[in-house]
């Protein structure tokens, strides 16, 4: 079995549909929303569709801590904006009957059809090829290796790509052709070119600090929020 793990923070206004995806006919999968302190309907939403689990609001503890709960064999974690491609799950379980795959992650496309959208979609495409993705394209990974390995770090950003760093070297991962569509959000509230440049100079900026041994928890106030705080 599957175990959905679905970190929120006031994700009332697209947590539903990747939700109704993973409650179809057909789909079987355990699905965990692990919930930051919203201040919307977040948790209303969610729990007519999953198991709803509470914790600070911290995405890396959100995980762990769902992570612990699960009852799957696989873990796929998941942003609250993703679109599933059809079949996603069965995709999963085709790449993990190779014993040498330890987990990896889905081809991701940015919804939208502005500039930022493509920019971010080809970078995200090429980087992969260099064993380097995020958590928005849906990271998968057999229960017993995230058991082996250290849990995701308790910052405020960048605990994904920390962990998928380690995922990588510990063995085989893969990246799967199934698109996973997540929203472009982040820039598409203050004009698409001129909050495309400010998200590139940002992700230069924190990737740098951060290799030069800077810490996240200072690296995040460069890193708008994608979504404000409500209530």
């Amino acid at each position: 079995m599957i175990s959905v793990i679905i970190p929120t923070y006031n994700e009332e206004a697209v947590i539903e549909g990747v939700l109704r995806q993973l409650r179809a006919p057909g789909v079987e999968a355990e699905v965990l929303v692990v919930d930051g302190e919203s201040t919307d309907r977040t948790v209303a939403v969610a729990e007519r569709y999953a198991r709803v689990l509470r914790s600070e609001r911290n995405r890396g503890v959100q995980l762990n801590q769902a992570a612990r709960k699960a009852r799957g064999e696989v873990l796929l974690f998941l942003h609250a904006d993703a679109r599933l491609p059809p079949g996603a799950l069965a995709a999963i379980e085709r790449a993990l009957a190779d014993p040498r795959v330890i987990g990896g992650n889905f081809t991701l496309e940015f919804t939208g059809d502005g500039l930022p959208a493509r920019v971010f979609t080809r970078i995200d495409r090429w980087r992969r090829w260099f064993g380097v993705f995020y958590g928005d394209s849906g990271i998968f990974v057999r229960r017993a290796v995230f058991e082996r390995l250290e849990p995701f770090q308790p910052w405020p950003l960048l605990e994904d790509y920390e962990f998928t760093r380690r995922l990588v070297k510990a063995g085989k991962t893969v990246c799967l052709p199934e698109v996973l569509a997540v929203s472009s959000r982040r820039w598409q509230k203050q004009g698409n070119r001129r909050r495309l440049f400010r998200t590139l100079a940002a992700w230069f900026f924190i990737q740098t600090f951060f290799f030069l041994g800077v810490p996240p928890r200072w690296l995040a106030r460069w890193y708008p929020p994608a979504r404000p705080r409500v209530g």
